[in-house]
């Protein structure tokens, strides 16, 4: 069975359309350049030829992993959750240590501005979903046990 993907329907439409341009103008548009660079003679010295391949390479590699991610998708709304799920935005102190860090729970893709993404799959990510702001939860961390408060829960 594959896995699943939980994303925001704000990523979801990002992923689908990054998806449509590269499978259309993106293809066309490498095609081009590969063309360009076959006009200009011995391929195993041009560069421009090899520059032109390794992006086309680059780009099927990127629309093969976003069609298996939009596949396997499915969308999820945090709504207005007092619990740590997908898509939410956590803020935790670590155990002994003032500082407040936030987390994004999800997927990679969900990357917004400089907040860390933690997948919920991940122990962090597994020990912090469903809890609410004032627990503290528990993980395994390579260096040992991790103890960590929920300070903040933002959607």
């Amino acid at each position: 069975m594959p896995d699943v993907h939980h994303l925001s329907q704000t990523a979801h439409d990002r992923l689908s359309s990054e998806f449509e341009t590269l499978t259309t103008h993106g293809r066309v548009d490498i095609a081009r350049k590969i063309q360009t660079a076959r006009e200009l003679g011995d391929l195993s010295e041009n560069g421009d030829y090899h520059a032109a391949k390794e992006e086309q390479g680059k780009m099927e590699g990127r629309i093969r992993h976003l069609k298996a991610l939009l596949l396997d998708a499915q969308i999820v709304d945090a709504g207005s959750t007092d619990k740590v799920a997908h898509g939410v935005i956590v803020s935790v102190s670590y155990e002994g240590d003032e500082e407040v860090e936030k987390f994004l729970i999800g997927s990679i893709e969900e990357r917004s501005g400089d907040v860390e993404v933690v997948s919920p799959r991940s122990p962090l990510g597994e020990a912090l979903m469903g809890h609410r702001i004032g627990d503290v939860v528990a993980y395994e961390a390579p260096g040992g046990e991790l103890r960590v408060e929920i300070v903040d829960i933002e959607l």
